[in-house]
Parts: structure tokens; sequence; C-alpha cells
């Protein structure tokens, strides 16, 4: 028996003593009333239907009756018909915030949180337990970066590196492609774009990955006064690279990357994407603008920490140095490529000089002496073009006095 029965069986019976009473004339109406807590005219009422029906008279008539607010039935299976064949292991949420704008739902995620349960498509989320103390975020955009990769099946046969750089201020993502394997190349492709964009921020944290930090063992401490490639990037353009030493302490990274290893392959699914290039300029254009509107938050406080980048080339800085020395026979080997070093007017070779080769991000090179560059290669080490030297200026005529 329902709790809302049982009620209603006591109320019964209440009702039915105190009939018998105003019967026996022991009690006026007014005070049998007021002790059921309802107005005469509802005991009036009520004495009529216990005279006419007996102790049924005294049913709540709206018990078993439907709800006016209650959900027809053809909408809900329509909708859970909609789940079974197109959104099948999505979670309830994610499900919720695309059938609304996408196939004009409008019931309440509450609702679509107790009606897919109840059909069987989704488990009921375990309890969490206990969390420690979460680090409070910076205040402003800027301070803090976060860089990450994730290695994922984002697709059928599509196992690549999705690299994720985001704000720790608002959980904001400035910055997120597939890649075929994460490494120096991939952070320098979104140091460039975010420094680009927004300018120079204060530091920068990451894992301990070998492309960031070299450490004397896996799992060690990293070792401060060795630079990585990206690291000496980032100590020329002033920012502070910050190591994570657990997966706690890049507790903001990885619950975006659980979001994100979630939501990502249904939407690249649902668009019938399979190739990076697509996937790329889908992530570019269509998913980040949506994600960061749903979950990003405000700052602590109004401003920013980010500085305006007017320095020299970015590309110059964000990029692979090596230095070699020129062969004999004018030449610089680099991986196993031969780099031809041009024709030079101001010098007859470079035999024996020390050079500084420049790799980018897209694999092409140059091959810079000084503060000059020598020449630019292809990523297959053919030239490209032999830059020339500038021009000095003609001298300032004095006028004659």
């Amino acid at each position: 028996m329902t709790r809302a029965s049982v009620l209603q069986e006591v109320s019964r019976m209440r009702c039915a003593e105190l009939y018998e009473r105003r019967q026996r004339r022991d009690l006026t109406m007014a005070d049998a009333a007021e002790m059921l807590g309802i107005t005469e005219r509802t005991f009036r009422r009520w004495s009529a239907r216990y005279d006419t029906e007996g102790a049924d008279g005294l049913q709540d008539r709206r018990l078993g009756r439907a709800s006016a607010r209650a959900v027809p039935g053809d909408e809900a299976l329509q909708m859970v018909r909609l789940y079974e064949t197109r959104y099948t292991g999505w979670t309830v949420k994610h499900f919720h915030e695309h059938w609304c704008p996408a196939h004009g739902g409008t019931r309440s995620y509450t609702w679509t949180k107790k009606t897919l349960p109840a059909a069987g498509h989704v488990a009921r989320a375990p309890r969490r337990g206990a969390h420690r103390k979460k680090r409070p975020r910076k205040p402003l955009p800027g301070m803090m970066l976060h860089q990450d990769g994730s290695t994922h099946e984002w697709g059928p046969g599509c196992q690549w590196d999705l690299i994720v750089t985001m704000e720790d201020a608002t959980s904001e993502l400035y910055s997120a492609f597939f890649v075929e394997e994460e490494g120096t190349r991939s952070s320098f492709r979104g140091l460039q774009a975010i420094i680009e964009a927004t300018g120079l921020f204060s530091s920068l944290s990451t894992d301990r990955g070998s492309h960031y930090w070299y450490t004397d063992e896996a799992g060690g401490k990293v070792d401060k006064t060795r630079l990585t490639q990206v690291h000496r990037a980032l100590q020329q353009l002033g920012i502070t690279l910050i190591p994570a030493y657990s997966p706690e302490a890049r507790g903001r990274s990885e619950r975006v990357f659980r979001t994100l290893q979630d939501r990502v392959p249904k939407a690249l699914a649902l668009a019938g994407i399979t190739e990076m290039a697509a996937a790329n300029r889908y992530l570019a254009e269509r998913f980040l603008p949506a994600y960061n509107q749903r979950f990003a938050v405000p700052a602590a406080e109004a401003g920013t920490a980010f500085v305006p980048w007017i320095g020299t080339a970015l590309a110059e800085i964000l990029c692979v140095h090596e230095e070699r020395v020129v062969a004999k026979d004018n030449t610089v080997r680099y991986r196993g490529l031969i780099l031809q070093s041009p024709q030079d007017t101001h010098r007859f070779h470079y035999v024996k000089a020390t050079v500084r080769v420049h790799e980018y991000p897209d694999g092409t090179l140059a091959v810079f002496h000084g503060p000059r560059c020598l020449a630019r290669y292809s990523a297959e080490g053919g030239l490209q073009e032999a830059v020339s030297p500038p021009q000095p200026h003609p001298p300032i005529r004095q006028a004659r006095r």
C-alpha cells in the first residue's frame, strides 16, 4: 500500500467519525469542518456524498486520473525511439542539449533524465565520493594556460592525438586540433595560434612529457637546467613553464578530456566526418564555439593578463633550433637531409661556420647565421628561397652651410 493510499484511508475514517458525531449533534458543521482542515461548504458536500454512497463516496476522485500536466505517451515514445536510432550511447545531458534545438524538444532535462533510464537505455550515474579541495582558479585570463594531449579513437579507425590548450580562469578552450602524434611540433602549433590571436600569457601548465621536460627517469623529477625546444621557446618569450606531478594536479584538463572523449566522437559521427582535415575544420568552426558557450565560466575579476605580441617574427621562436657546422662542400647536414647553401655576394663560403637550423611546425626549414637568414628549404630539403642580405641605406648628405 502506498503512502498516498494510507493517508487517503485515514482521512476517510476521520471524516466518517466526524460525520457520525455531527449526526448525533455532538458537533456543529463548522466545528467538524475546522477539525478536518476544510471549509464548511466542503464538509457539507462530503456529507451529502456519504449519505448517498456511503464510505466509497469519501474516496478522493482525483486518484487514478491522469494529470493535466502529464507528458503524452506518444511524445515520450517518440523521444525514446529517436535516442535508440540516432543517439545510442550519448549521456542524458548531451542528448538533451542536442534534442531541444535540433529536433524541437520542449521537455525539461529532469523529465528526460527520468524517462530514458526508465526505458532501460541509460544507466544511472554512480554516486560520487568525497573530492579533495580544488585549487582556486586564476582570477584573470592569461595568467595560466593548460596544454595537454589525449590519444583516443575519435572515430572508426581514427586513432589520433587531440591537442588542447585551455584557460585556467574560465575553462575556455583556445585551441583544439588533431595530429597523428603529440610532440614538439603540435605544441608549437597550438602556442603560435593562441599568441597571435590573444597575446602573450604568463605561464603554461603541462604534464612531464618529453617534449616539455627532461627527466632522469620516467615519472621522476624534471630537470630545469636542461631545456627542451618548447621550454627554450617559452623562456625566450618570458612564459613560465610549470610541471604537473599527478593527474590530480591536472584536474581541470583531465575533466575536459573526459567530456571531449564522450562528445567529440558522437559529434563527428553525426556529421559523417572521418578525415583529420575535415575534423579539424569542424572543431574550429562549430564544436569549439558551442563548447565554450556551454562550459566556459566567467573570470573572477574583470580585465586580462594577456600582453600583445609586438616582437620579431613569432615563427622564428616557436620552432626547433639546432646548431650545425657547415661542411667543406658548403652544405649543412640535418636529420638525413643535405641543405645546399646558396651563393652569397657578401661571403664566398660558410665552411666551418656555425649556423642554426630552424625547423617549423609544418616541416619546412631555414638556415640562419647569427640573426641573418641565409636560405629557406622545403621539408624534403629542396632550396625554396635564397634570402638576400638587406641593402645598406645610402649615406645622408649634409647640407652645405
